[in-house]
């Protein structure tokens, strides 16, 4: 479902989107428009559900993790429990940061973290290679970013 928005509620989220600390009277003046009106469409655009909430964004490697690993999972298919299976023993390992499923050789894609290599290794061995289902696997290092937007073309 598409959520209709005037250019005032696009240059509301531009602003938010770039920092996200503004009190609302700061949004309100660099939008151009009153407190009052940003207050207003703020909630409801929240009404209409086009916020999925508000969260901390924490710097991984202030943390002490070093390395991004992408792990790619083809899944023995012959188990009609195998996905399910997979994706639930994968949701309980506390380095996997994020959980992808596709359509094509790939069946699903774990992005995790570790602290160092020989905390990636113990990881890989013990937790990683014991998920249920896998037919086979290929390990991607991360390197380096690019670009990774957060923020969307309002």
């Amino acid at each position: 479902m598409t959520i209709p928005i005037d250019d005032t509620d696009r240059r509301l989220l531009r602003y938010l989107q770039a920092d996200p600390d503004l009190s609302t009277a700061e949004l309100a003046d660099r939008a151009g428009v009153t407190t009052a009106t940003c207050w207003r469409r703020l909630e409801k655009l929240r009404a209409k559900g086009l916020f999925k909430g508000i969260q901390a964004v924490i710097d991984w490697r202030a943390l002490g993790y070093s390395l991004e690993v992408s792990l790619r999972f083809s899944l023995d298919k012959t188990d009609p429990r195998a996905f399910d299976e997979f994706v639930a023993a994968a949701r309980e390992v506390p380095e996997v940061r994020e959980i992808q499923t596709f359509l094509g050789r790939v069946d699903v894609r774990l992005n995790i973290l570790a602290r160092d290599m020989a905390h990636y290794q113990d990881l890989y061995r013990s937790r990683i290679l014991t998920l249920p289902h896998i037919a086979d696997i290929e390990a991607l290092m991360h390197v380096a970013d690019i670009k990774r937007a957060e923020a969307l073309p309002v």
